[in-house]
């Protein structure tokens, strides 16, 4: 029982300033948690860590190799044969190996082809096709790399999509939270104009249907205040979707933490998100799904150039050294007589498969390029939108603030009217509706305006 107890608290300390005294969770600390605990986020890493694995063991075709065979056959106490062969292979760039080793071969029946006693080999082997024209293994390599490249954007563009739905999660929540304050807070005034109607009305000075008229009011605010609450309470569920501990438990927010943001006029007008023609630019050039696209498209380019390889014949060309002074082998060998070589030349006639193969690579590189093509369209018109959004929600605001100031002034001098018997309940509540209605869409616009700043960044792949 202690454990989740302490890690709780541990939690809680690496939120910071989010759940301190006053309970209260900024969007900046959602986001943190989020690209800290979030297991999508953490997913997404482990994919970058098999890339990087993946280039490791490409590398592996440049590894060098030790090889030691030995096979001896003695029958009827006779040694038929007895081979032992040890090899170095070291492969190089440009499809080369270099080969090193020694033989020893006894035996009264050993294969002719085999040189008898000890002796050592030095030599080389190629294919000049496919290695000095396009190298095969460098080839890998690269590939590898691009795919390092490819995952990583596919990182960014997950974290780029999870931080848009814990932002949009935040403003649902902030949204939920004004709107139940606003219901709250109108649920105990109409309850107190109840209490002084009904006290009004016993002591004579108020006709029966101004209670009904007080009590309707009263029970139309109490019903939108229980959805709210309910609104309120879903909204909280979904944000704790994103709110996880350090060791992988879910956490559920608290009910009495409360969104901090600062929804005053003046902050929102000084809010800009700079020239839209900067930020298409921008979006064309880093957004992870262009770069993913850039990286597919290496890949690509380099299995074409190994698909139009295999049109050529394979030429295999093996050159070794020989000699059989085993200590001094560096500066002994016989060039002249003592070598073996060998060449082998393969053509498949009508080259259907590797024509086939390459006409298959081309067409997925135009597949590749039409995607380019919409998708680059298709994110230049998501940053438009985002921006134009913006840019009217902001205009928004501040028309419906001059009518939230307008229908406040409405209702408090109905208000004043009525109090001095000057004005019907119905007006008031009329008057209220009004302004409670105009208030509640306030605190919406101004929660979709926050909401349209991390959709803007989302629209340029940089929410990360």
């Amino acid at each position: 029982m202690l454990k989740p107890f302490i890690y709780t608290l541990l939690f809680i300390a690496c939120i910071g300033n989010s759940f301190a005294q006053e309970k209260n969770l900024s969007i900046e600390n959602t986001l943190d948690i989020v690209r800290k605990y979030h297991p999508v986020i953490k997913q997404s890493f482990l994919q970058n860590e098999i890339a990087k694995n993946e280039l490791r063991a490409s590398k592996g075709v440049f590894d060098p190799s030790i090889q030691i065979n030995n096979e001896e056959k003695t029958y009827d106490n006779k040694l038929y044969y007895k081979y032992n062969t040890s090899e170095l292979k070291i492969p190089l760039w440009y499809g080369i190996d270099i080969k090193a080793g020694t033989e020893n071969n006894l035996g009264e029946r050993l294969d002719p082809m085999l040189t008898k006693n000890k002796s050592a080999f030095v030599g080389v082997s190629m294919d000049p096709f496919r290695g000095l024209i396009v190298d095969k293994r460098n080839s890998i390599v690269k590939q590898a790399k691009s795919f390092v490249e490819l995952t990583k954007n596919e990182q960014l563009l997950v974290v780029n999509d999870l931080l848009l739905d814990a932002t949009s999660a935040y403003w649902n929540w902030a949204n939920a939270y004004n709107t139940n304050a606003i219901l709250t807070r109108s649920v105990q005034n109409n309850k107190e104009r109840y209490e002084v109607i009904k006290k009004s009305f016993v002591a004579g000075d108020r006709a029966p249907i101004d209670t009904t008229e007080a009590l309707t009011q009263l029970q139309t605010f109490e019903m939108m205040q229980s959805q709210a609450a309910l609104d309120l309470q879903k909204a909280r569920l979904e944000l704790s979707n994103y709110f996880w501990t350090e060791n992988g438990l879910p956490y559920e927010l608290d009910e009495k933490v409360s969104p901090t943001n600062n929804l005053n006029l003046s902050t929102i007008n000084g809010i800009e998100l700079g020239r839209i023609e900067e930020q298409v630019n921008q979006a064309i050039q880093l957004h992870p799904k262009l770069k993913m696209i850039n990286a597919k498209s290496d890949i690509l380019d380099i299995e074409k150039r190994l698909k139009t390889i295999e049109l050529f014949p394979s030429l295999k060309i093996n050159y070794n050294a020989l000699d059989n002074n085993l200590n001094n082998i560096s500066t002994s060998i016989n060039t002249s007589n003592n070598v073996k070589y060998g060449l082998s030349l393969t053509m498949p006639l009508f080259q259907r498969k590797a024509r086939g193969e390459l006409a298959k690579t081309k067409n997925k590189m135009e597949d590749l390029q039409w995607d380019k093509r919409y998708l680059s369209l298709e994110i230049e018109n998501k940053v438009r939108s985002s921006f134009a959004e913006f840019y009217a929600l902001k205009q928004q605001i501040k028309t419906n603030e001059e009518i939230l100031n307008a229908n406040k002034l409405l209702f408090e001098t109905e208000n004043t009217k009525f109090q001095m018997g000057e004005s019907s309940l119905f007006l008031i509540n009329s008057r209220e509706l009004k302004f409670i209605e105009t208030e509640q869409k306030h605190i919406a616009l101004k929660t979709k305006f926050y909401q349209s700043i991390y959709k803007n960044l989302w629209a340029m792949g940089s929410l990360n």
